[in-house]
């Protein structure tokens, strides 16, 4: 059954599916011809768990290597490439072509300054035995990928990019402190599928060719250990399973396994959609965690594997390390329960708290998320406004998503030019259907139909008024004492911004620029900063700092790499990279560890 919600360019996928899925299923179906010396004590060389990004690039890596794997997931077929088959394909490279192109100058020097400044990196970065010692190295080897191989690699694989390059995070206002200095957010040209598919290819030719078979609908509930030492996965095999991609699937239990290999890599993503763990993790320097959030990750993003390779011997790290997104939409055609779209702002809407509110700096759109997530859950409530305008949502507001862009998705140029005179149509869509949305011509009318909506009255007309009024009056001039509008400026001296992404300065009571809108904005749950801590060779470590013989991790399961390579925040498009870099980690290491 085919997602009508997903976008309709994944007629890539289909097109692998038809010629590599035809041969994937025939190797499926003769599992014993394809592994035929595999003998009782072993069944592979070894077991990935996940088929997510991470699991798809280590697979492929360890298949490269002529090693025979077994790739598990509970979820059906349809879920191959898991959670960054959705994402925007947002990666993060330095000092690239396109920055060049945009007159960007970049660095390795600047990058790490930025990703230390980001990451506050604060738990035994010099003690082996601390939580951020193998974090810190990860960060370092990330940070020299992505301004070495990682855009040649990906290149190399048929991976391109969208030329203006994207300013996200721009931080908390000081050079040494949390933020990108420059743009550094590369949009993938066909987004998360496209960044999913070179990977997925390799796979599936591996499947083909007898090197790997699939193991869908198989749920892991232990790793077995035999002598100390990893040896193999046990648990259910659920019902076969028709659900869509990001639907749903039953849990009913048809049967039992138990497979061996001397090499298990758990690539099985994060926590985002089990709310009761983001809460029991929830760290008090956020607030007081929200009572109610929506989720940004399908429902099978459970954080299951954590306790299970953490019984194993494994080693949790840095629980606490989160990123959850402030400006999320409810999803008026969800595809997962509590689905939530984030929008990804321009730096013109002002930002309010539930009770009107206007949110000091860093807290603008764009700058410093965790910052942001603070002062919401400080003020009391569980959700922000943006006041805004037609103006600005036309140009500035993009949504999370590959199903969200599918101009982008499906590499439609002509859709894509359409943004310069329209507003684009999922932007429309959810301003029509969205519930979050508030459209008037009339302050008077918002700021009714903003209490309306929240049942709560707590809006405050003449408040509201004077603070939009006090905004407007800076624009007059080239200079201004507030921050925000400096912002918008500074936005508007950079090309891609003032190209794509940044509204021409204006009023936001100018009629000629509305209508007026409102939107409420919830917290979106949907990365996992911390994990299984590991070295760099992707080795799950235990409680004593020594390698779990035989056991691997890559992916958001270990934080991207060493149990939290982000520290406490994310410079964003980091996190699909994050999962290529540590999954080609593992996947090289697992490879050479069972190389006879």
């Amino acid at each position: 059954m085919e997602n009508p919600a997903a976008p309709t360019g994944i007629t890539r996928r289909r097109a692998l599916t038809v010629t590599g899925g035809v041969l994937a299923t025939a190797a499926l179906t003769q599992t014993a011809a394809a592994f035929p010396a595999a003998a009782a004590a072993q069944d592979a060389d070894a077991i990935v768990v996940g088929h997510g990004l991470a699991g798809l690039v280590a697979t492929a890596e360890l298949a490269a290597a002529g090693r025979r794997v077994l790739l598990l997931d509970q979820e059906p077929e349809a879920s191959l490439g898991g959670q960054a088959f959705w994402s925007f394909g947002g990666l993060f490279f330095v000092d690239s072509d396109e920055q060049r192109l945009m007159g960007i100058k970049d660095s390795r020097d600047l990058a790490w300054q930025d990703w230390l400044g980001a990451a506050g990196f604060d738990r035994g970065v010099d003690d082996p035995a601390g939580q951020d010692y193998w974090a810190y190295k990860w960060a370092q080897a990330y940070v020299d990928f992505a301004s070495g191989e990682k855009r040649s690699w990906l290149s190399g694989l048929g991976v391109q990019w969208f030329p203006i390059v994207g300013w996200a995070e721009r931080g908390g206002g000081l050079a040494d402190g949390h933020g990108n200095s420059v743009p550094r957010f590369h949009v993938t040209w066909g987004t998360g599928p496209a960044v999913v598919e070179p990977f997925e290819k390799k796979v599936r030719a591996a499947v083909a060719a007898g090197k790997v078979a699939f193991r869908f609908r198989h749920r892991v509930d232990g790793i077995v250990t035999t002598g100390g030492a990893v040896t193999g996965v046990r648990g259910a095999i659920l019902e076969p399973s028709s659900a869509a991609r990001g639907k749903p699937s039953s849990r009913t239990v048809v049967g039992d396994f138990e497979l061996h290999a001397p090499v298990v890599v758990v690539t099985s993503g994060g926590i985002g959609a089990n709310h009761d763990l983001v809460r029991q993790n929830w760290p008090a320097r956020l607030g007081t965690p929200p009572k109610t959030m929506i989720t940004g990750v399908p429902a099978h993003v459970d954080g299951r594997m954590l306790a299970i390779t953490q019984a194993a011997g494994g080693r949790i790290v840095n629980p606490d390390r989160m990123w959850h997104y402030t400006e999320g939409l409810r999803n008026y055609a969800p595809i997962w329960p509590d689905h939530g779209i984030r929008i990804l702002p321009g730096p013109s809407s002002m930002w309010f708290d539930a009770t009107g509110k206007r949110f000091n700096a860093p807290d603008v759109p764009g700058y410093d998320t965790l910052h942001t997530l603070k002062s919401i859950t400080g003020s009391g409530y569980d959700y922000s406004w943006f006041v805004t305008t037609q103006k600005i949502i036309a140009k500035e507001f993009a949504l999370s998503g590959s199903e969200q862009n599918p101009d982008l998705t499906n590499k439609n140029i002509l859709q894509l030019l359409s943004r310069i005179w329209q507003t684009p149509e999922p932007i429309e869509k959810f301003k029509n259907n969205g519930v979050d949305f508030v459209v008037a011509s009339t302050l008077p009318e918002l700021v009714a139909g903003m209490n309306k909506l929240t049942g709560n009255g707590l809006i405050d007309l003449a408040d509201l008024k004077r603070q939009i009024e006090a905004r407007d009056r800076e624009i007059d001039n080239p200079y201004t004492k507030d921050v925000q509008v400096m912002g918008i400026r500074n936005a508007l001296s950079y090309p891609g911004d003032s190209l794509s992404r940044t509204a021409s300065i204006h009023r936001i009571l100018d009629s000629s620029a509305g209508p007026l809108i409102a939107v409420r904005l919830n917290i979106l749950t949907r990365k996992t900063l911390g994990g299984l801590q590991t070295d760099l060779s992707g080795r799950v470590l235990d409680q004593t700092g020594s390698p779990v013989p035989g056991l691997y991790a890559a992916g958001e399961v270990a934080g991207f790499g060493g149990g939290g390579v982000h520290g406490y925040r994310s410079l964003e498009g980091t996190f699909l990279g994050g999962c290529l870099f540590s999954g080609r980690q593992a996947g090289r290491a697992a490879a050479a560890a069972t190389a006879t």
